[in-house]
């Protein structure tokens, strides 16, 4: 049973912003390091300070011969069971790191080359360069480090959904990056009948981690490698028919061997490969897990948009349905825009509360619209205002809009309503907002809703151009 179902949440995985997980089996994906690093929100900036806190600080307690402490430090690390995320089978039983495992690790780390020639810089680079850590590894390790700002993210999901919360249950280890150790305490958690439950974000979670080893060693250092005999025009190197030469991978491995051994030996030789790989893993690592593969790892379903859209046009018009209409509309933009928005808010406070956000996004976007616009103009968050009525929607509904725009915040914002009397005349108050410098306002109605949902369904890989989003905003501009 997955945590909507046990919760009574009422959404399935795209309108979610939280792994949906069985409350006691595993799903199949990892927390990524990399992934972390593409949320732009505080929160993630938070996550990405802590990892590095804690993984320079194991480095240079190793390299400073100071064993004793970084062992001290690798051995409290938890099994993060509560995440409910890895490869078990069964019921979650932390299928990585135990603490016979994390002993593993140190004794790892503390002999690895890797580690005392300032190879590694980053966690990730572990599944590369340091023989008996994994994938999975790297996940329960990320797991412990970021586990303060997840209790948060698990609290805020849980006040949203009303999910009930325990007070008084052990926190498990949080790393403390002023003291450099970890601590433990007392907090409320969402608990079911497998324990304590920690709700992860979908947009750090992936099937794999960015590097995988054998792909870094058949197809960077092996590829640089045959260069590099060629080149010498060495004893490995046949001449083709052709006239060509050719040095076979087979060849290679016979002589450099293989093994993460071998992979850090020649790295150290040839590092512009490791820096090239990684390069090449950057976009890799920001694009979240779509729909279809969160389906397949949580065994729930790919979107309904007709049932999603529906939710919506159904609302009869008016203050009474005013918070269905909310809330339909936040499902629909949550799994029609998500990948490129993302980490939505409800009711997002601002001004020490005196103003209020209907629904506010992150707007993670690696490329499409949002990418574009994060470049052209403040759109960190996007902000999005419902109106539960048709008719004429005026200067007031701008002005509260662009009201909640700020340079830092980010001065871009959709008002979805019913429908307009005069769509028109509403757009010329669009342009004239930003002729003002006020922000830029994309109204939404039912029709427009329609016609998103029906460009996703046709054509989802092209979708995120949002070309009617772009042509608004030029003519916003023009």
């Amino acid at each position: 049973m997955r945590v909507s179902e046990h919760y009574g949440i009422g959404k399935t995985q795209a309108s979610l912003e939280f792994v949906d997980v069985d409350i006691s089996d595993d799903v199949p994906v990892f927390i990524s390091p990399r992934a972390v690093l593409s949320v732009t929100t505080q929160w993630g900036h938070e996550c990405v300070a802590l990892i590095q806190d804690f993984f320079e600080h194991i480095l240079m307690l190793i390299n400073t011969g100071r064993n004793t402490e970084a062992r001290a430090l690798l051995a409290a690390l938890g099994e993060p069971n509560e995440t409910h995320l890895g490869l078990s089978t069964g019921k979650s039983r932390g299928h990585a790191l135990g603490p016979g495992s994390a002993g593993n690790v140190w004794q790892e780390l503390s002999e690895s080359e890797a580690a005392r020639t300032g190879l590694l810089t980053d966690l990730e680079d572990t599944v590369l360069l340091v023989p008996g850590i994994s994938n999975d590894i790297v996940s329960d390790i990320t797991t412990n480090i970021i586990r303060a700002p997840l209790i948060r993210f698990t609290q805020e999901i849980a006040e949203k959904y009303d999910i009930p919360l325990v007070d008084g249950v052990a926190t498990g280890p949080k790393w403390d990056p002023r003291q450099k150790a970890w601590f433990e305490d007392f907090d409320r958690f969402p608990v079911t009948p497998s324990g304590r439950l920690l709700l992860v974000p979908r947009a750090i979670v992936r099937m794999n981690m960015a590097f995988d080893v054998n792909e870094y060693y058949r197809h960077y250092l092996l590829s640089h490698l045959q260069g590099v005999e060629i080149a010498a025009n060495s004893g490995l190197v046949e001449i083709l028919k052709n006239g060509n030469p050719r040095v076979t991978k087979k060849a290679l491995q016979e002589k450099y061997g293989s093994g993460k051994q071998t992979i850090i030996t020649q790295t150290r030789a040839h590092p512009a490969v490791l820096d090239r790989y990684k390069r090449d893993k950057e976009d890799k690592g920001r694009v979240p897990l779509g729909h279809e593969d969160l389906a397949a790892a949580t065994g729930g379903s790919e979107p309904d948009w007709d049932t999603l859209l529906a939710n919506v046009i159904s609302c009869q018009s008016g203050a009474g349905d005013s918070t269905r209409y909310e809330k339909a509309v936040e499902a629909l933009l949550t799994a029609l825009l998500y990948p490129n928005l993302d980490f939505p808010k409800h009711q997002h406070e601002i001004h020490n509360g005196r103003k209020r956000i209907d629904i506010t996004y992150a707007n993670m976007a690696a490329t499409g619209f949002f990418s574009w616009l994060s470049q052209h103009h403040p759109s960190s968050l996007v902000f999005v205002e419902c109106k539960n009525y048709g008719g004429e929607v005026a200067n007031p509904e701008l002005d509260q809009l662009s009201g909640r725009f700020s340079p830092g915040r980010g001065k871009f914002g959709l008002l979805v309503c019913r429908s307009f009397d005069n769509k028109e005349r509403f757009l010329d108050r669009c342009r004239d907002t930003a002729a003002d410098d006020r922000g830029l306002i994309i109204a939404l109605d039912d029709g427009d809703l329609r016609q998103l949902v029906a460009d996703r369904k046709n054509d989802p890989q092209g979708f995120f151009r949002l070309r009617t989003f772009h042509d608004r905003v030029t003519a916003l501009l023009s």
